[in-house]
């Protein structure tokens, strides 16, 4: 019981720090007082993939779970990015947007959270969860909804897309990057007028944000995913009951499909992304999801110029 409550003495006012700071960004970019940083490290390009001097196939954004921290990292060191690249040279990938950051400002990169991060690693990822509660709360929403698809369209304007080109944005999110890429959608339409897609990898989300905007959801999921599980449940907009929310009327006018890929996990050595882990088809569970999304913007490119059915 001692060890219960030095615990709750510590992690209780860690909360509360962690929640106060999270509004406090978000209220500063609101407020005008601190601009979104919008130039990347030295060495750090817009964009990799496909070549910025011919109109790719497709801008992929990827939008990363909780562990994303600064510029270059990602929760499996950057293999899923690398996959998509090897696998799918026709789309322009970026991976630098900072989904828990409404100023685009990478949290590892702040001298004081630097030093947390070498004390108290635990705190970043803190940060993380609170900010992705802090999207999903209506109080917040709206602003946060418009502070991160400001920064998606502000780099991919500087990766080389053209608003009104008509060239389809994928916005493929892990996690908690759900949140964020669904309350995109209506910013990025806005700023760009671009054909959205958007693919979600265990996503984590209240399924409040309208989906009109977005062309169509593609949801990667799998039965031993016990965090995507519990996204449903807490959120009522997730519901059935709650028939008007914008998730369930993606749902009622066809506009989501789901993808199975049993038996991976959230995280851990048998997540979707995990390198070694084999599912029964002998490839790894990050081969099966890498080919999965390319397949699925594929079909949907070519659903798009008619040359194959919709996606199943």
């Amino acid at each position: 019981m001692n060890d219960f409550l030095l615990w709750a003495c510590v992690i209780g006012p860690v909360l509360l720090a962690e929640a106060l700071v999270a509004r406090y960004e978000l209220l500063a970019y609101g407020a005008g007082w601190r601009a979104p940083v919008d130039v990347l490290p030295e060495g750090v390009p817009y964009a990799r993939g496909a070549a910025p001097d011919a109109p790719p196939d497709a801008y992929l954004v990827y939008l990363d779970g909780i562990g994303k921290r600064r510029v270059r990292d990602s929760r499996d060191g950057g293999q899923l990015v690398e996959a998509l690249i090897a696998g799918a040279p026709e789309l322009r990938v970026l991976g630098q947007v900072q989904p828990y950051s409404p100023l685009a400002d990478p949290l590892a990169d702040r001298p004081v959270w630097a030093w947390l991060r070498r004390r108290i690693g635990l705190l970043l990822f803190l940060h993380n969860v609170v900010q992705t509660f802090v999207a999903a709360d209506h109080r917040y929403r709206p602003l946060y909804n418009q502070a991160v698809g400001t920064q998606i369209a502000t780099q991919l304007r500087l990766a080389g897309y053209r608003p009104d080109s008509g060239t389809t944005v994928v916005l493929l999110s892990y996690s908690g990057g759900a949140q964020v890429a669904t309350g995109a959608v209506d910013e990025l339409h806005a700023q760009l007028r671009c054909p959205l897609l958007l693919i979600t990898l265990g996503g984590f989300h209240n399924g409040a944000n309208d989906l009109t905007h977005a062309e169509h959801l593609c949801q990667l999921t799998s039965a031993n995913d016990r965090i995507e599980q519990i996204g449903a449940w807490i959120f009522p907009q997730r519901w059935r009951l709650f028939r008007r929310s914008g998730w369930n009327r993606a749902l009622r006018t066809g506009k989501i499909t789901v993808h199975r890929l049993d038996p991976a996990t959230h995280f851990g050595p048998r997540s979707y992304i995990s390198p070694t882990a084999e599912p029964p088809d002998g490839r790894s569970h990050l081969d099966r999801t890498t080919d999965t999304v390319i397949a699925v913007i594929r079909a949907h490119q070519g659903a798009v110029a008619g040359q194959v059915d919709p996606l199943p």
